[in-house]
């Protein structure tokens, strides 16, 4: 099984490094970074909170990018293109096909997410701003990559290109918004409300969970455990979407 989903992996890599947009949106995330330089000239503030906070915002932004549009394009073209039919006459499971696409687009988001951190640390060496713990900002970032993807594969499953990509980057963006349910539970006065945000509350994405930007950026304290509990929060949530991208694809009728 290892074996197949390797093969199915490697495969789905080299695809990707072919894409064309996936060389446009790291060329603009390397842009956008040497661009924070000039912006922090321009701007009202400390230089190098600037430097860092546009720099962990330009990773973040095209990083998502890449997981949603090369994520759902390269599983969605397979079953447009039919491909897949001949992926799935050999002896390979349909679980092994959506496990194999997921870990190659994983191992292409490695490749582009270390990249963008060359050079993003590159620019804060040379301005003598270099922070360690950036490096742990960036590895959540990459935990909330993995976590999109797994919904960009879930949703190419579910629906078309098109929808899946507005439902992905909506739910990359309610799940940076989750900590606003707290805010209008309180101001509910039924408790059907009340019940019914605390749930929204645990079946989203909370992707507050891997943003530890503005800590790093202006020097406060993270807590003890937020690497930890980020991890956690991957495994568990990650593999309940995987597993249900697996279901759905195993239910799927291929035409």
């Amino acid at each position: 099984m290892l074996t197949r989903i390797s093969a199915i992996a490697l495969n789905t890599f080299r695809e990707a490094i072919r894409h064309r947009i996936l060389y446009l949106l790291l060329i603009f995330a390397v842009a956008m970074i040497s661009f924070a330089q000039i912006l922090s000239l321009l701007t009202v503030g400390s230089e190098e909170k600037i430097i860092k906070d546009f720099g962990l915002a330009s990773i973040d932004v095209f990083g998502v990018l890449t997981a949603v549009f090369i994520g759902i394009g390269l599983v969605s073209r397979e079953i447009e293109k039919r491909t897949v039919y001949t992926l799935l006459a050999k002896p390979i499971h349909r679980f092994e096909f959506v496990l194999g696409k997921y870990a190659g687009l994983s191992l292409t988001l490695l490749v582009n997410t270390t990249v963008m951190t060359a050079w993003f640390f590159l620019v804060l060496l040379i301005k003598g701003m270099f922070d360690a713990r950036l490096g742990v900002a960036v590895l959540l970032l990459f935990f909330q990559f993995l976590l999109i993807t797994a919904l960009a594969v879930l949703f190419s499953c579910l629906s078309t290109p098109i929808l899946a990509s507005v439902m992905t980057l909506a739910l990359y963006v309610i799940g940076h918004l989750l900590w606003s349910l707290d805010l209008l539970s309180a101001r509910l006065s039924t408790e059907a409300g009340r019940i019914l945000c605390r749930a929204l509350y645990y079946v989203l994405p909370n992707l507050g969970n891997f943003d530890i930007k503005g800590e790093v950026v202006h020097g406060l304290t993270v807590a003890p455990g937020r690497l930890l509990w980020a991890t956690l929060y991957l495994l568990l949530y990650g593999s309940a979407v995987l597993w249900t991208a697996c279901a759905v694809f195993e239910r799927k009728e291929l035409q």
